[in-house]
């Protein structure tokens, strides 16, 4: 099912289930029963809960989409470390410059086809891709500089490969879930207590103050919503991409 549909079938259900549960109550209330005789301690803690749960929503918002931009910046590491190392070979010999930039490829044709699949579907990355960044890591450390220039060029290239593997174990560090469980349970039934707090005030069943019921329940399903969306930065529809290695290894695109 279509992410876009769950969050629509969701934030309808939100809207139905407030304005299906008033209109029984409605149905169901005393004759003497007078909706304008709210106590004030009730509107008082009404305003203080929604208060507290729009704080720790927006804190969960803020924690998933830092999370996002985390995995992004591991990615783009990641991909520039290796887009240095190709680039960086050049002052090798033709047949050792052509091994390297072969193995790179290789290693970033697996993450953006076999590996990202894994991580998306199983949650972590593949063994296969660790065995290619060994083998670029054995590519550039144990060739032996035959000049001064390739001298040079031998510890900047060592150095990228070292960024790479930790971009690399950055990446998988971030391919779980950024939410504990606990706090899901924490978000949910704050979403309870607050709409439930609709009724405490008894709500009526006029249009106006049904409208705004299934309106602030459809804003609280689509927060919830966003959260989930982002909770698992690389599997989920606004996930971070394989955009930079494309973007850096264009002819992979093909």
């Amino acid at each position: 099912m279509p992410e876009w549909l769950v969050l629509v079938l969701a934030m309808l259900a939100a809207c139905a289930v407030v304005v299906l549960i008033t209109l029984v109550r409605h149905r169901t209330a005393s004759e003497d029963e007078d909706p304008s005789e709210t106590p004030d301690v009730i509107e008082y803690m009404t305003m203080w809960i929604g208060v507290v749960y729009a704080i720790v929503l927006g804190l969960a918002i803020a924690g998933v989409w830092e999370a996002r931009v985390a995995a992004q910046d591991h990615v783009q590491a990641e991909a520039q470390a290796l887009h240095e190392i190709s680039e960086r070979v050049r002052v090798y010999p033709p047949e050792v410059r052509d091994r390297i930039r072969s193995d790179v490829n290789a290693y970033v044709g697996h993450v953006v086809t076999a590996e990202w699949k894994t991580m998306v579907d199983k949650g972590h990355v593949t063994a296969q891709g660790d065995r290619l960044l060994q083998r670029i890591r054995a590519d550039v450390t144990d060739y032996q500089p035959k000049s001064d220039f390739e001298a040079q060029a031998y510890q900047p290239l060592v150095d990228q490969v070292t960024a790479a593997d930790q971009a690399r174990a950055a990446r998988a560090d971030s391919t779980g879930s950024t939410m504990p469980g606990v706090v899901w349970f924490g978000l949910i039934t704050g979403a309870l207590v607050t709409i439930g707090m609709v009724f405490a005030l008894q709500i009526r069943r006029t249009t106006r103050e049904l409208v705004l019921a299934g309106l602030f329940s459809a804003l609280i399903a689509f927060l919830l919503f966003l959260i989930w969306d982002f909770d698992v930065p690389y599997s989920r529809g606004l996930s971070a991409s394989t955009g930079p290695f494309l973007d850096l290894f264009p002819h992979l695109r093909s």
